[in-house]
């Protein structure tokens, strides 16, 4: 079986723009048999996860009400990286943001395609190692976070038996446990 082949985007148009993301209708061609068809796309800027590790090996996790679960979700600290900033510098700034916590040494973990079916954004996952609680936080209009710092083998652990887990969030400390499974021990 031959592999399959790249449609090509013969139109896109703006379908939506939803402030943080934007959707667009794409009229895609096949190059072989000549299907066509209409997909909707959305666009936004990447993301980061921040993986910040205290120097006593505890992962500062939030956890906050999200509205498409409409459920509370603990979570890396994160959020949408502005256009050109670097992985590194968004992990820091969302951390010190949400949690109040500061420094550290950034280390990229790797990258992932959040839904590559409907998105075409990438999430980043970025250990952050001996940060502090030395900072003040600023959070979102909307936002309303409680700060936990927990051992990585109970956040793991727990992530994995919530249902309603963000999946990014999951992959964050699957790559984190992959990157230093002394912290798992």
């Amino acid at each position: 079986m031959s592999a399959p082949a790249r449609w090509s985007v013969q139109q896109e148009a703006l379908h939506a723009d939803c402030k943080v993301f934007r959707v667009y209708k794409e009229h895609c061609h096949h190059p072989l048999d000549k299907r066509e068809g209409d997909f909707f796309v959305i666009h936004s800027n990447d993301w980061v996860l921040a993986l910040p590790i205290t120097d006593d090996g505890r992962i500062v996790m939030v956890r906050q009400f999200r509205f498409g679960l409409r459920d509370l979700s603990t979570e890396p600290p994160g959020g949408i990286m502005d256009k050109g900033e670097n992985p590194l510098l968004t992990a820091a700034r969302e951390t010190e943001e949400e949690t109040g916590f500061t420094g550290g040494k950034a280390t990229l973990l790797g990258s992932c395609s959040p839904n590559p079916a409907i998105q075409r954004n990438h999430c980043h996952f970025v250990l952050l190692e001996g940060v502090r609680a030395t900072g003040t936080r600023a959070l979102d209009e909307h936002e309303e976070l409680q700060v936990i710092c927990l051992h990585p083998k109970l956040a793991l652990a727990e992530a994995i038996q919530n249902p309603h887990n963000h999946s990014l969030a999951l992959i964050a400390l699957y790559r984190l446990r992959d990157a230093r499974p002394e912290l798992f021990s």
